[in-house]
């Protein structure tokens, strides 16, 4: 840090996250104002003003959009369009920006509902090429593509790939990149900053923290991307409740204290399972172990709260999950209470019948290593 006064210091994670997107200081008013709940507004004349309906534009919107822009490209002007989730977010910016006869590179190992969205692009056309995330694969299906799509962290394998390296060698054939940055959040990577067109969440889960809430959202710097995607929402009206909205931007300003917790606590959890006998294909990216530590130290600030691994059959896994006491049974991840599943119970995901998906919250990690421990050995055969 500069000790010359006159230059003003680059903000912190910590207090941007607090100050992001609030508007000017008003008198008597809240700095963060209370959501607004409009379907239309007063318009006289011609509709020339910020706020005209209330599928287009509502003011929290603004400030939260605003917000998460501040995160994702601190550096950079960018645009933020809220959603009423992640997959309408992932929808807005596969079917915003390619048409019948285009090519979409996905990753084969990505969020469950891909092979959803893969039928649908399929319907409209669209060839859909598929390639896992470890050892950026991907590079090998790129050519003649029209976009591809990165989720790194996996979800839930925990796989990454080197984002600067796909980005690259995309654009350099004329596609543009997607990065699905849920796991990671903007504290622990920024996909338009490693060269990618769009940055996209789920807000439901560690951006927002508190599972109550359903949120999405796409940030980019080109202007004209970004009106393709803002005119999707309209078209389909997959809008965030203002109440939604207001949330989110409230949770916000706890985001580095979360991400911060949590990470140091899924690093202690990961290392207190890391060679137990009961215990294969243990996952996290911050073990300097994990396959994919390198490239992840290369590209992440924060490793994230996510430990996946494998039990030895289901019902140790159900046997596990039922012994935790201070762990929920519950699906998503990010919160500030931990959370575990027995991810093949979906069965989308291409995991054993003992695989662990553990989102680690904001607990003691004493507290929290100790359950775990226990639950473990209370669920071992007899």
């Amino acid at each position: 840090m500069s000790s010359d006064p006159s230059i003003s210091p680059v903000p912190g994670d910590g207090t941007r996250a607090v100050r992001a997107g609030l508007p000017e200081p008003v008198k008597y008013e809240p700095t963060l104002p209370g959501p607004v709940f409009a379907a239309h507004y007063h318009l006289p004349g011609e509709p020339t003003g910020p706020y005209t309906y209330g599928r287009d534009t509502n003011p929290t919107w603004t400030h939260l959009e605003a917000a998460i822009s501040e995160l994702e490209s601190p550096l950079e002007s960018a645009e933020t369009i809220t959603f009423a989730s992640g997959m309408a977010a992932i929808s807005a910016v596969l079917l915003s920006q390619t048409r019948a006869g285009d090519a979409v590179v996905l990753p084969a190992d990505g969020y469950q509902a891909l092979p959803l969205v893969r039928e649908q692009l399929e319907a409209y056309g669209i060839e859909v090429r598929t390639a896992p995330t470890a050892g950026d694969a991907q590079l090998g299906v790129l050519e003649g593509a029209r976009l591809l799509w990165i989720e790194t962290p996996s979800n839930p394998g925990l796989d990454v790939c080197d984002v600067r390296r796909l980005a690259a060698a995309a654009h350099a054939g004329g596609a543009l990149v997607a990065v699905d940055n849920t796991l990671a959040t903007p504290l622990g990577q920024r996909p338009l900053e490693l060269g990618a067109d769009f940055a996209v969440a789920s807000g439901t889960k560690a951006l927002t923290g508190h599972g109550d809430i359903l949120l999405g959202y796409v940030t980019c710097r080109d202007t004209q991307l970004a009106a393709r995607v803002r005119k999707w929402r309209k078209v389909v009206g997959a809008i965030p409740g203002p109440m939604e909205a207001w949330l989110a931007h409230r949770s916000l300003a706890t985001i580095q204290l979360r991400a911060d917790r949590q990470s140091v606590n899924a690093l202690a959890l990961a290392e207190a399972l890391n060679g137990r006998a009961e215990i294969t294909g243990l996952r996290h990216p911050g073990l300097p172990g994990d396959p994919s530590h390198r490239v992840a130290a290369g590209q992440m600030r924060r490793f994230g709260c996510v430990v996946s691994f494998v039990l030895p059959d289901r019902g140790y896994a159900e046997r596990f999950l039922d012994a935790l006491r201070i762990v929920d049974d519950a699906t998503s991840f990010g919160g500030v209470r931990s959370t575990a599943e027995r991810r093949r119970r979906w069965g989308g995901d291409d995991v054993p019948e003992g695989f662990i998906r553990f989102s680690v919250g904001c607990e003691d990690p004493d507290d929290l290593v100790h359950d775990v421990l226990r639950a473990l050995h209370e669920a071992a055969p007899r």
